[in-house]
């Protein structure tokens, strides 16, 4: 079969010919309908190098991956062959406390995983090829009637991550309240549909672009403020004075932080999702007090359950553009470039 596989690190994927893949005991190959390309793909082929993690290239990319049950291996039960599924990417190792509730991205005994701290498409295998092997089927999780894989693909990452980042933060997002989404790029819009989805705050978003925030508005958002020196004010003129109650910053620069401190109202949250690579200091006086401040990665498998019901109901659906396997690195230029609207969905 075809793959896109990142053969070695600072370089671009290569479209490559691999054996189709067979599954053992308790193991699921299932047949790609839709494949996601990640933000987080261009930091594998531009930035880390051997030692950054505790696994290398080679391996096939894409980590958002949807489909079919095409095989199933010894001992599997509850699938059957043909069944639309999607693909929970975070493997760990599946004995550890929080494996075993189906958090498996923050697996206690990651050496003990199919890759250490990794999945498919980061560090294995993934879905950007025509099958998938998936080493475990409860990471096989039925798609809901209504949703197709192509659909239901972003959605394994780009709706899972920011549904978890949000879920958290829940009970500061009653009515009466504010959620700032800072970047309104293949996640942050994803951010501002389940905001309006799953509770009742107000949405503000902030982007530099002016496109981005014409689709943040398009997805729910009330107000749109350009990304700046006012920001900040402008956030806190619309909250009265107050503050949001909740910040999620998907891009996670020194400039995004400063802003999410600035505009951030007393006892709120501040969540980190994006990886830009910035900082930011806390001291006594340095943020509003009893702010809390975390990053996130991924969710839950139980989560997933949860945004693949809103997606089947409508309620969250990425923007989506799709690309053939062999264009797949075409859909990567415009992601690096900035020029892609939403998700590229690789449809092999």
């Amino acid at each position: 079969m075809r793959a896109l596989q990142l053969r070695e690190w600072k370089s671009e994927p290569e479209l490559v010919e691999v054996p189709d893949p067979t599954p053992g005991p308790g193991q699921v190959v299932v047949r790609i309908g839709g494949a996601g390309a990640c933000h987080s793909d261009l930091h594998l082929m531009d930035e880390f190098e051997p030692g950054s993690m505790p696994w290398n290239p080679p391996f096939t990319l894409g980590h958002e991956n949807a489909g079919w049950v095409h095989a199933l291996g010894a001992g599997v039960t509850g699938l059957s062959v043909g069944q639309p599924v999607a693909v929970f990417g975070a493997w760990g190792c599946g004995t550890c406390a929080r494996c075993r509730v189906g958090i498996d991205p923050y697996c206690e005994n990651p050496s003990a995983a199919p890759v250490p701290s990794g999945g498919g498409g980061l560090g294995l295998d993934g879905g950007m090829a025509e099958f998938e092997l998936v080493p475990d089927a409860r990471h096989v999780v039925p798609l809901p009637e209504g949703l197709d894989p192509v659909q239901a693909a972003p959605l394994t990452d780009a709706g899972l991550t920011p549904y978890h980042a949000i879920r958290r933060s829940w009970p500061k997002l009653p009515p009466g309240s504010t959620a700032v989404v800072i970047g309104v790029g293949g996640l942050g819009h994803v951010g501002v549909q389940i905001l309006k989805a799953t509770t009742a705050a107000r949405v503000i978003a902030v982007d530099t672009r002016a496109e981005a925030l014409q689709l943040a508005e398009e997805c729910g958002a009330e107000r749109t403020v350009t990304s700046g020196p006012t920001a900040a004010e402008e956030i806190r003129d619309a909250t009265g004075g107050r503050g949001a109650d909740v910040v999620l910053d998907f891009v996670g620069t020194d400039t995004t932080l400063a802003l999410g401190v600035a505009a951030a109202r007393t006892v709120g949250d501040l969540t980190i999702v994006g990886i830009g690579g910035g900082t930011v200091g806390v001291s006594f006086f340095s943020v509003p007090y009893e702010v809390s401040i975390a990053t996130t990665y991924w969710g839950s498998r139980p989560e997933l359950v949860e945004v693949l019901d809103l997606g089947a109901r409508g309620l969250v659906r990425p923007k989506t553009t799709t690309f053939a396997l062999g264009d797949a690195l075409d859909a990567y230029r415009q992601l690096r470039d900035g020029t892609l609207e939403g998700r590229a969905v690789i449809v092999p």
